[in-house]
């Protein structure tokens, strides 16, 4: 990958802040502390352009990133972590118009990347951010990170399972050794419908921050080549979070609708 420049554009807290749509934009989302931060970090290979914490649910607004890759600009946009239950609800509720509004009508928006954690797998939450990307046809690309946690052995079956449970493929990475890095990043070149070298041999990134930094691993082993690329999903018998998720994501909304009927 080469990112020539990375740079931190805006904050947003209001669909009135969002800066003109004038590039293609990639969104990433997943619950606080999933790794959202670091897996941004490592695919820019600049340490530190999004900051992590150590206490979760620091984003509290849209931020946006712009990359420049020489022949091309597009931007990363870092959406607010969900499910950090210290939160407040006012919080929470504050922020459901305007990811909402970002993610319905936001012209540019080429894919947003749902992170989960491999050892945690799709939780409620991410089902329902699911379904409501689904009902928007908008692209969606699954992420699984801390890779690094499982055993090599452990890794390719951890992926199939979760791609079979969604029936959708499902890209690993680790911000330790960057396994899945390069896969990842040409995949979103592919949304972006751009053809560059995604990583050119000279090429080397980064550790990302508020991880411990280790050497690259070399791909030696066939597991280690395969977590490259996302195993193919199982042949889907239709997805079954995303269906049940969705039925309660509907009568969430008719609840809603019927309360704001009622008189007070």
């Amino acid at each position: 990958m080469f990112v020539r420049d990375a740079r931190f554009l805006q904050e947003a807290r209001s669909l009135a802040q969002l800066p003109p749509p004038i590039m293609a934009e990639i969104a990433f989302a997943g619950r606080s502390n999933v790794g959202k931060s670091s897996l941004i970090n490592a695919l820019v290979g600049r340490r530190g352009l999004v900051r992590t914490s150590s206490t979760p649910g620091c984003t509290l607004g849209i931020n946006f990133f712009g990359l420049s890759l020489g022949e091309a600009e597009l931007r990363f946009v870092d959406l607010p972590g969900y499910g950090y239950a210290k939160r407040s609800k006012a919080e929470r509720r504050a922020w459901g118009p305007i990811l909402e509004g970002y993610l319905r009508d936001r012209p540019g928006l080429r894919a947003t990347i749902v992170i989960v954690d491999i050892r945690r797998g799709l939780e409620e939450e991410d089902a329902q951010l699911l379904a409501f990307l689904e009902d928007l046809g908008r692209e969606t690309v699954i992420v699984a990170t801390k890779l690094d946690k499982l055993r090599r052995h452990e890794r390719k079956p951890a992926l199939e399972a979760l791609g079979g449970e969604l029936g959708l493929p499902v890209f690993g990475f680790s911000s330790i050794d960057g396994s899945g890095r390069d896969a990842l990043f040409a995949h979103i070149l592919e949304c972006c419908s751009l053809r560059l070298d995604p990583r050119p041999a000279s090429d080397s990134p980064e550790p990302s921050g508020g991880e411990q930094s280790g050497p690259p691993s070399e791909a030696s082993s066939a597991e280690e080549i395969e977590a490259e690329a996302p195993p193919a999903a199982a042949a889907p018998k239709g997805p079954r979070a995303l269906r049940k998720a969705k039925e309660r994501a509907r009568k969430a909304r008719r609840a809603e609708a019927a309360k704001g009927r009622s008189p007070r």
